[in-house]
């Protein structure tokens, strides 16, 4: 595989560059999401805090400062509520902090405020 081959990203997806300066061994990590996540009021809270850290100029995908494992849990939620929202007429917006087994550690992210 070439370099421009692993640097595409299919149509209607995004690259994003996910982790915190201070995890050691870098911390980062790839991934592609669905441009519809950019709609999502959990995406876009951590586009604003990325807007805050890093400012508009950026080049390469784009950066998102939270962890791995936040960012994980973060696409969970999107993905489990647009299935959700398939099977049912009105979508149901949930948050980590409403769900019993999930405790909030996205409070430095301003994700729910």
């Amino acid at each position: 595989m070439t370099e421009n081959e692993r640097k595409k990203v299919k149509k209607g997806w995004l690259a994003v560059r996910v982790g915190l300066e201070d995890e050691g061994d870098g911390g980062f990590r790839k991934f592609t999401i669905p441009i519809s996540h950019l709609h999502h009021p959990l995406f876009a809270n951590l586009l604003n805090r990325a807007r805050e850290v890093y400012g508009y100029q950026s080049t390469g995908p784009l950066r998102l400062p939270c962890s791995i494992d936040d960012f994980l849990h973060i696409r969970w939620l999107i993905e489990r509520e647009s299935l959700h929202f398939q099977h049912h007429s009105s979508p149901v917006f949930l948050s980590p902090c409403y769900l019993p087994s999930v405790s909030c550690s996205y409070s430095h992210l301003s994700l729910f405020h």
